[in-house]
């Protein structure tokens, strides 16, 4: 399982890259591994506003679909449009091409609960 140690993790198995007052979000290597090739991927709009752990899209793969929960408020200022037009982005390059958002940082606070890639790694282990 690949954790780049410059990201942050969620519970949710979402990373972030923070780069000032806005933050690139994506599916952890973890999840995309767990879900299996990845058929569609549904995402928000840019603009939307989104809140802290509301559903903001979807993963699809095989007989499953997997909510995307927003990792903290924001508004949406871009949607990689190439992961919804080849889903395969996600299982090939989770952390580069198959990025999802980026989203403008409402609240730094909201930053503080994620895992560093150690920690998300031992999280992720010991969820099988």
């Amino acid at each position: 399982m690949d954790c780049p140690e410059e990201l942050k993790y969620s519970k949710e198995h979402i990373w972030v890259r923070v780069e000032g007052n806005s933050a690139v979000i994506g599916i952890t290597d973890f999840a995309q591994e767990e879900l299996g090739p990845i058929s569609g991927v549904e995402l928000p709009e840019e603009g939307d506003e989104l809140e802290q752990d509301d559903s903001v899209g979807s993963v699809e793969a095989r007989k499953t679909v997997a909510d995307i929960y927003a990792p903290f408020s924001g508004t949406v200022r871009n949607v990689n449009h190439e992961v919804i037009d080849n889903p395969a982005l996600l299982n090939d390059d989770p952390y580069d091409g198959g990025w999802l958002l980026e989203v403008t940082i409402n609240d730094h606070d909201e930053l503080k609960g994620f895992m560093s890639a150690d920690d998300y790694a031992d999280y992720a282990e010991n969820k099988d």
